[in-house]
């Protein structure tokens, strides 16, 4: 059943249509004026919005604009008795779905609602599609990430507030568009603010929107993150470096629900749900009195720590693969395989900089290389990378022991072009122990394969 929502000023109009409505199987609300809409839709979502044109105070044009201009998406359908081509050109300009003059028969209505109604749900299932095959695709199948994924699964359909801690470059953004993708929410905005990128007197501007002339520079009404996300979702990256000020305004917002504009004299609702991240140790800044303990507890209510890369065991060869094809194909290149001691050598990078660095490497990569992505290339993309292999002396005694295993037969294999047979009798083992041990030390024969 879909919430419709009906719009002017005519009480037989909204009486008739909101009944044709209702027949169909919808249910309908009626609003007698522009204002009376406005606050219906920032209380609830509606499926599709039908608005007259012409009505007093405020016409169905500006409504349109207003309804834009709080970031809804929601389709609307403009409707005048008094239609012209002119006022038409002006609706879908404004983004109208589409321009119904009066009187309506009730087949153009319902044939209006459907296919507004199947344009909405293919929008909703390309969000879908992009969001589980494009740029923001969740890539990981090392138990860290295992327990990532499911703590997005458990958290993501309610309203709960979550923070998501973890290094520079983590990935933070991705799980954050991926909770709010999964969510009731969905059909909303995704809206982004990074609290250390902008400057300290204009953050509650961004933040809060601003009324005309409220200060220099404002020459016009802005709308703050927060009504731009209204019933979407907001994420508030680096949370940990908000300046004090505004903490305790932020605060007030996530208790009454509101916002007041800068320079505005009346308080706005908002529904949106927050989430938060940070690289910094909130409960740290709590107790150094950086961090107000009052807001610590109601942005900390589901925390979900994201792993450093060079401790998602297995993921790097994954990403890469992952990060190729979508550079390879945004660029038009023709794909460029990496062989298997460009991987091994990936695998021992320590990556400082995380996925992020990860992802910027291998397009340097693929724009070094000939042909396919080897060893030499590597090391030219990542000139620090002697600097931080991990060399004898690094890491436990079993991780030094299965590294060195897995070159070695990494190795083996290579020089003896697959062949498990010659390998094994190089290296003294019996070919089905070589196999267990491959299988064991996680080495993939028919990634190496394809690699030779």
């Amino acid at each position: 059943m879909s919430q419709l929502l009906i719009v002017d000023d005519d009480h037989n109009t909204l009486a008739s249509l909101s009944r044709a409505f209702r027949l169909a199987g919808h249910e309908a609300t009626v609003a007698e004026s522009a204002a009376r809409a406005l606050d219906l839709i920032r209380s609830r979502p509606f499926d599709l919005i039908f608005s007259d044109v012409v009505m007093p105070e405020k016409d169905g044009l500006t409504l349109l604009a207003e309804i834009r201009e709080l970031g809804v998406t929601t389709p609307v359908v403009m409707v005048s008795g008094q239609g012209t081509l002119d006022m038409a050109v002006r609706a879908t300009k404004l983004g109208a779905l589409d321009f119904l003059e009066k009187p309506l028969s009730t087949e153009r209505l319902l044939l209006t609602l459907e296919n507004a109604l199947k344009l909405s749900r293919l929008e909703t299932e390309n969000r879908d599609f992009r969001t589980r095959f494009g740029r923001h695709e969740i890539v990981g199948q090392s138990e860290a990430m295992k327990r990532v994924l499911a703590q997005v699964e458990r958290v993501a359909p309610g309203t709960s507030r979550v923070c998501i801690l973890g290094e520079t470059g983590t990935g933070k953004e991705v799980i954050a568009r991926s909770i709010h993708d999964r969510s009731v929410r969905k059909a909303g905005r995704f809206v982004t603010l990074n609290c250390a990128a902008v400057p300290a007197e204009l953050i509650e501007s961004e933040l809060f929107g601003h009324e005309k002339g409220s200060f220099t520079g404002a020459a016009a009404r802005h709308l703050g993150k927060f009504e731009q996300a209204n019933r979407g979702t907001l994420f508030l990256d680096e949370i940990g470096d908000m300046p004090a000020s505004m903490q305790s305004k932020l605060l007030r917002v996530l208790e009454e629900g509101e916002v007041e504009r800068v320079g505005g004299d009346k308080a706005v609702a908002v529904d949106v749900r927050v989430i938060v991240a940070t690289h910094r140790n909130l409960e740290e800044l709590v107790r150094k009195n950086a961090f107000r303990e009052d807001l610590f507890h109601r942005i900390y209510v589901f925390p979900i720590a994201l792993p450093a890369l060079r401790d998602r065991n297995g993921d790097v060869a994954l990403l890469v693969d992952h990060f190729a094809r979508r550079v390879s194909a945004e660029n038009s290149w023709k794909p460029r395989a990496f062989t298997p001691k460009a991987i091994a050598l990936l695998d021992q990078y320590q990556w400082p900089g995380n996925v992020r660095e990860l992802r910027n490497a291998v397009e340097r990569m693929l724009l070094l290389a000939d042909d396919a992505v080897d060893d030499h290339t590597v090391r030219l993309a990542l000139p620090r990378l002697q600097a931080n292999e991990p060399g004898p002396h690094a890491g436990t005694l079993a991780s030094r022991v299965e590294s060195f295993e897995r070159s070695t037969i990494q190795e083996e294999l290579s020089k003896h072009r697959m062949n498990m047979t010659g390998a094994a009798k190089a290296l003294g083992l019996e070919r089905s122990y070589l196999y267990k041990k491959c299988a064991s030390l996680g080495i993939d024969l028919g990634e190496l394969r394809k690699g030779e």
